[in-house]
């Protein structure tokens, strides 16, 4: 029993070294590609009318050369042509990190919104006035690009009619407040979990500009939602390198703006893909995220013993304890019993055997195994 529990734990820092080992190489990458990619081509002329691609794909819009317009809004989405520096650095940075989750993944298209449509026109305006306002207020917007991913039916509201759903609903989620989470363009690990393959095979992502403006620490299993004070706009998993963005509900269709949709299929992936994977080290063996872990603790354990894990669980990341103090202390507060018994359920739940057939059966969620935490 103590053996699992060392296990479990053990590779969960497997993960942190990886995580603290790219932070660099992850917010240089980002600033690389969201300056030189995305934002650069952002205010460019691209000339669209020699594009001859149709969207056979879009079953809820009608169909062009190389446009789908959303029925309920006119809201126009062009396809952009896959020899386009635009296109390049999203597909290639998307299916970089599918890559890393071990999946064979293809880009099938990526579609931009030219904001042509009233309701969007407005909404683009509506953001631009907040970004101003931010920066009087925080002094700089802090604008990042980030991903959402959904159901094609939830794409498809969003695209019409705005965000209307709030993350972390689902029991298998850690909550991290009441708002939309979206991941850092540089790491879309977790959206592409909540990016469900549809009837057409597809799975769909958002890439959105987001107004973060100043951002706060939420701990997992936080329960707040909105800012903690008039000092903060928004939220992360983690200050130094952010896997997950939390906007407030109050925000969320003020301070998002989709611009991109990207459709694209993902397969687990087989010997032949091994090329595609980032250089980082990876668990061997099942192990279960140390937030998961907390978040479920709490639910059983009192407030206060709950309260004190998190505490050790800071107090490693600032190096003020060892990872074996911490395994120890959360063995002496939580029971191994308790511990087993909850790492045994997870891994069970999650860490099954992943064929083709139930990767299909989980419906696009990827193993929690393969996800930095």
């Amino acid at each position: 029993m103590a053996n699992l529990i060392n296990l479990s734990l053990a590779l969960d820092r497997t993960n942190d070294l990886a995580s603290n080992e790219n932070r660099d190489i992850y917010n240089a990458e980002n600033r690389v590609i969201e300056n030189q990619g995305i934002e650069e081509d952002h205010d460019s002329e691209t000339d669209h009318e020699d594009q001859e691609s149709s969207i056979s794909d879009c079953e809820s819009m009608v169909v062009g050369k190389n446009e789908c317009e959303f029925e309920s809004t006119g809201e126009k989405l062009v396809k952009l042509h896959e020899e386009e520096k635009l296109y390049k650095s999203i597909a290639g940075k998307l299916l970089l990190g599918l890559g890393s989750l071990g999946l064979d993944a293809q880009v099938e298209g990526v579609f931009r919104n030219f904001f042509t449509g009233f309701t969007y026109q407005a909404r683009s305006h509506s953001f631009r006035v907040f970004e101003k306002a931010l920066e009087k207020k925080s002094g700089g917007a802090n604008v990042k690009y980030a991903w959402y991913g959904g159901t094609k039916d939830e794409v498809y509201k969003i695209l019409s009619h705005g965000f209307g759903h709030f993350s972390g609903g689902d029991e298998t989620q850690v909550s991290y407040g009441t708002g939309v989470y979206l991941s850092p363009f540089y790491a879309p690990f977790e959206s592409v979990q909540s990016a469900v393959e549809g009837e057409d095979g597809l799975r769909y992502l958002l890439l959105c500009r987001v107004l973060l403006g100043r951002i706060e620490l939420v701990s997992p299993g936080s329960q707040q939602f909105h800012p903690s004070s008039s000092e903060f706009d928004s939220g992360v998993d983690n200050l130094e390198c952010p896997k997950k963005y939390i906007v407030w509900g109050t925000q969320m269709n003020t301070h998002i703006l989709p611009e991109f949709l990207v459709t694209f299929t993902a397969q687990p992936c087989s010997n032949g893909c091994q090329r595609n994977q980032v250089p980082l080290r990876k668990p061997t063996s099942p192990w279960m995220p140390f937030p998961t872990l907390i978040s479920t603790l709490a639910k059983v354990l009192p407030p206060d013993a709950t309260d004190l894990i998190m505490k050790h669980h800071r107090d490693n990341r600032d190096n003020k304890i060892t990872r074996q103090e911490l395994i120890q202390r959360v063995r002496q507060i939580a029971g191994d019993h308790l511990l087993a018994t909850v790492i045994r359920s997870f891994r069970d739940k999650y860490l099954g055997a992943m064929t083709p057939r139930n990767f299909q059966q989980r419906r696009g969620r990827v193993s929690a195994c393969k996800m930095q935490i």
